[in-house]
């Protein structure tokens, strides 16, 4: 399947230091197993250096998923390595909350930059209590 182009913008301030979030909570995509949705909140941080992405295409880019079947794993990694392309970040962190299924909570976590590339120690380090869970 082709995924919609995630269109970018200038970054006007590359000199600077700026970390920029986004929240997505209504991520949809279908269970390759049983095709079934599934339900997702995702969660991008990243360090801009020359652009910036468009949010309405970012927007149409994952609601382009709903129909799409995917193992959550698969879904963190495909979104982080479209999103590291087209907006070329100096590091970018993807955080995916699945909704409980069969009374188990899963969050998949990825860590990227260009100085480190993947990093399992700082994907660990930026991590957040699931959303849905309170103790």
């Amino acid at each position: 399947m082709e995924f919609p182009k995630i269109e970018t913008a200038q970054y006007e301030y590359p000199e600077t230091k700026e970390v920029v979030e986004y929240i997505y909570p209504e991520l949809t995509a279908v269970c390759p197993q049983t095709g079934l949705p599934d339900y997702y909140i995702l969660r991008i941080l990243y360090e801009p250096d020359k652009k910036l992405p468009e949010l309405k295409s970012l927007k149409m880019y994952l609601i382009a998923y709903r129909n799409f079947g995917i193992w959550h794993e698969h879904l963190a990694n495909k979104i982080l390595d479209d999103f590291k392309s087209a907006v070329e970040p100096r590091w970018v962190y993807v955080e995916l909350y699945v909704n409980n299924r069969g009374g188990i909570y899963t969050t998949v976590r990825r860590f990227w930059s260009r100085e480190d590339g993947d990093s399992v120690e700082k994907a660990i380090k930026n991590a957040k209590m699931h959303p849905h869970l309170k103790f």
